[in-house]
């Protein structure tokens, strides 16, 4: 691997940007929002502000979505989960 390459993907790695780029996408697709550009850029100063700690950082899903998916895995009603089913 060229020495530029290897430059570049350290980068990406050290600013984690395929993460953000994939929970950009993400967003984009759960809120089909009329003005995506607008939106991106709501949501990368939410970014911004909860990286400073002044505010939250965006969540694709809420608290709602997350009860939702463990009733789903919690099928018996224990209040818990296997660490498999977690997997």
């Amino acid at each position: 691997m060229a020495a530029g390459e290897e430059e570049s993907r350290e980068y990406l790695r050290r600013h984690r940007l395929p993460e953000l780029l994939h929970r950009l996408g993400a967003l984009l697709l759960f809120h089909r929002p009329e003005r995506p550009r607008e939106f991106l850029i709501q949501v990368l100063e939410q970014v911004k502000a909860g990286r400073r700690a002044e505010g939250e950082y965006p969540f694709l899903m809420d608290e709602d979505n997350v009860d939702a998916m463990f009733s789903l895995l919690d099928v018996l009603g224990q209040g818990h989960i296997r660490a498999a089913q977690y997997r």
